[in-house]
C-alpha cells in the first residue's frame, strides 16, 4: 500500500505505476500533460514536496510519504494572479506547457519572490515550449511575482471595448488546467487503439498471423486492410490520395510509419501486449532513401505512376539573357533538411459510433479533410462523419495530415465501441509528415552597382513516401524563392 498526498488529499493505492498516469488516469487531473513520458518536455511538471518534478519519471512506489501538488492545488487567490498575469503577458498559445510552467515558477517564487531573469530562466530550464520563444513567460513570471510581492488582486474582467487590450479569451482555461484537449476527454467504456507498423521502411508484407493477439487477455479485436469498408486511401488532395491507411498483404510498405494492423483493448497494457503478439513476415528490400536515388532511370517504382509527384514551372522575364549580360553571378546549392515540427501534444483522436458513422475528437488542424477523409474510408455520406476539434496542443502545419484520426474511427466503426488512439513521442516522430527537404540551386546575378538582375533556381523537393501537401509546398518554394527582391528575369 502506498500513501501519500495529492493537492492536500490524503490517497492511498496498491498500485505500483507511472504517476504521470496515476494522476490522469486514475485521479482524472488533466493539467498534468503527457507530452513526451521520457522526462524531456515538462508538460507534466508537479510539486513533489515543493519541489518541481517531472511526473512520468515519478511512481507512486517513489512519491510513498510525499506531497503531490498540481495547478489544481494552488490557492484560488495565488491562480488568480498566474492566469491575470501569464493572460496580460500574451505568454499563452497552444497552452500545452503553461501549467507545467506554472508549476515550475511556482516552486521558484515560494522561495524566491524577487528573482532575477536568470532565476526564472534557470527555473524553467525542464519546461519546453514551441509557441512563444520564452520571452513573455519570463515577463509573466515577472508579473506574478510583483503582483504577489505588493498584494495586488486583479479581478481578471474584461469589457471587451473597441480599443481595449483584451487578452486571449481561451487563456485563463489553459493557464489553469481547465482546457480540454483530445487526450484530457473522458468518455465512459473506452477502449484503446494503435497500430502495428511495420519493421522495415520498405519491405513486402508477406502474412501477417494475429492469433496471438486475439488471445492476448484484454484485446477486443485485431482488424487488416481487407476489413475496411471503404477507400483505403487516404490524402487531404483529392485528386492524389496515395496513402494506405493499413498495407495489406502481398503490398510493399513504403516508410517505417506504415501501418500493417489495428489492435482494440481494454486497456492500455492490453493494448501493448496485443501489439507485440501480432507475427508479421516480411521481406526485406532496398529503400529508396533520397528524391536523387528514386529519379535514378532504374530505381523501383514508390507508387504506380511513378516517383515524381508534381513539377511546377515559374518563370518571368529572359532569364538566361540577364545572366549572360550581368556583371557578376554566383551559383550556390542550398540544402534544408527534413525537419520533425516538434509540438508539444502528441497526436490523439477519439471516435464514437453513432447510428450509421461515427462523432470523432480530434487535435488536428484540418477537421473538414478529416471527414471527407474519414467518410471515404467508411464508405459512408460525409454527413455521417461527425468531426469536434479540442484544443490543438501545437500544430505547425504538422497535424494537418492523417495520423490518429482514420484508425480510431474505423475502430469505432466497425467494433461500435468508443476507441481512443493517441501516439508516443517516438512514434509520433516515425509516422508524422515532416518539413519538406529540398536541394535547392541558385544562379544570382547583378551589376557593378549591386543591382540584382536576374535569378535561376532549380528545387527538388522530398516530399516523402506519400503526396501529403507536396504538391502546394513546392508551389509555394517556387513563387517565393525569390524573395522580396525586384527581380525581372
Amino acid at each position: 500500500m502506498y500513501t501519500f498526498k495529492i493537492n492536500d488529499k490524503e490517497i492511498k493505492t496498491t498500485k505500483n505505476m507511472s504517476l504521470l498516469n496515476f494522476l490522469r488516469d486514475e485521479m482524472q487531473i488533466t493539467s498534468v500533460k503527457n507530452g513526451c513520458s521520457e522526462g524531456a518536455c515538462g508538460t507534466c511538471m508537479v510539486l513533489l514536496d515543493k519541489k518541481a518534478f517531472r511526473a512520468c519519471l515519478l511512481t507512486t512506489e517513489k512519491i510513498n510519504g510525499k506531497s503531490i501538488m498540481t495547478v489544481e492545488g494552488i490557492e484560488e487567490k495565488e491562480r488568480k494572479i498566474y492566469e491575470w498575469a501569464f493572460a496580460e503577458a500574451g505568454a499563452v498559445q497552444c497552452g500545452f506547457c503553461i501549467p507545467g510552467m506554472v508549476i515550475s515558477s511556482k516552486g521558484l517564487l515560494d522561495i524566491n519572490i524577487n528573482p532575477t531573469e536568470n532565476d526564472i530562466k534557470k527555473a524553467l530550464r525542464g519546461n519546453i515550449c514551441r509557441c512563444t520563444g520564452y520571452v513573455k513567460i519570463i515577463e509573466a513570471v515577472m508579473k506574478v511575482a510583483k503582483a504577489i510581492r505588493e498584494g495586488y488582486e486583479p479581478d481578471n474582467s474584461y469589457t471587451g471595448k473597441i480599443g481595449e487590450r483584451t487578452p486571449r479569451i481561451d487563456a485563463q482555461d489553459k493557464i489553469s488546467g481547465k482546457a480540454i484537449y483530445s487526450e484530457d476527454l473522458k468518455i465512459e467504456n473506452l477502449y484503446y487503439g494503435g497500430a502495428v507498423r511495420t519493421k522495415y521502411p520498405r519491405a513486402l508484407v508477406k502474412k501477417i498471423n494475429t492469433s496471438k493477439a486475439l488471445e492476448t487477455s484484454g484485446v477486443e479485436s485485431v482488424y487488416l486492410a481487407s476489413d475496411i469498408p471503404g477507400n483505403r486511401n487516404i490524402g487531404h488532395l483529392s485528386f492524389i490520395s496515395d496513402w494506405d491507411a493499413l498495407i495489406a498483404v502481398g503490398e510493399i510498405t513504403r516508410y517505417i510509419g506504415d501501418a500493417v494492423a489495428l489492435v482494440l483493448a481494454k486497456d492500455k497494457e492490453s493494448l501493448k501486449r496485443g501489439i507485440a503478439a501480432i507475427e508479421v513476415e516480411y521481406e526485406e528490400l532496398q529503400p529508396l532513401t533520397s528524391p536523387k536515388m528514386s529519379l535514378e532511370e532504374n530505381a523501383p517504382k514508390i507508387h504506380e505512376k511513378g516517383n515524381v509527384l508534381f513539377s511546377q514551372k515559374l518563370s518571368r522575364g529572359n532569364v538566361e539573357n540577364a545572366l549572360k549580360s550581368s556583371k557578376y553571378v554566383v551559383t550556390h546549392t542550398y540544402k534544408t533538411p527534413f525537419t520533425e515540427h516538434a509540438y508539444l501534444e502528441p497526436e490523439s483522436a477519439i471516435a464514437v459510433p453513432t447510428k450509421h458513422g461515427v462523432h470523432l475528437y480530434t487535435s488536428s488542424q484540418s477537421i473538414y479533410d478529416e471527414q471527407r477523409e474519414v467518410s471515404r474510408l467508411l464508405g459512408v455520406d460525409p454527413s455521417l462523419v461527425e468531426v469536434t476539434s479540442n484544443y490543438v496542443g501545437g500544430g505547425f502545419g504538422g497535424k494537418e495530415d492523417m495520423s490518429v484520426q482514420h484508425h480510431a474511427a474505423l475502430m469505432a466503426y466497425l467494433s461500435k465501441k468508443n476507441v481512443q488512439v493517441t501516439l508516443s513521442r517516438q512514434e509520433s516522430i516515425n509516422v508524422s509528415t515532416k518539413r519538406h527537404a529540398m536541394e535547392i540551386e541558385m544562379t544570382t546575378s547583378c551589376d557593378e552597382n549591386g543591382i540584382l538582375t536576374g535569378m535561376k533556381c532549380n528545387i527538388l523537393s522530398d516530399t516523402g513516401a506519400y503526396s501529403s501537401l507536396g504538391g502546394p509546398v513546392l508551389q509555394r518554394a517556387c513563387t517565393h524563392a525569390s524573395g522580396p527582391y525586384n527581380y525581372h528575369n
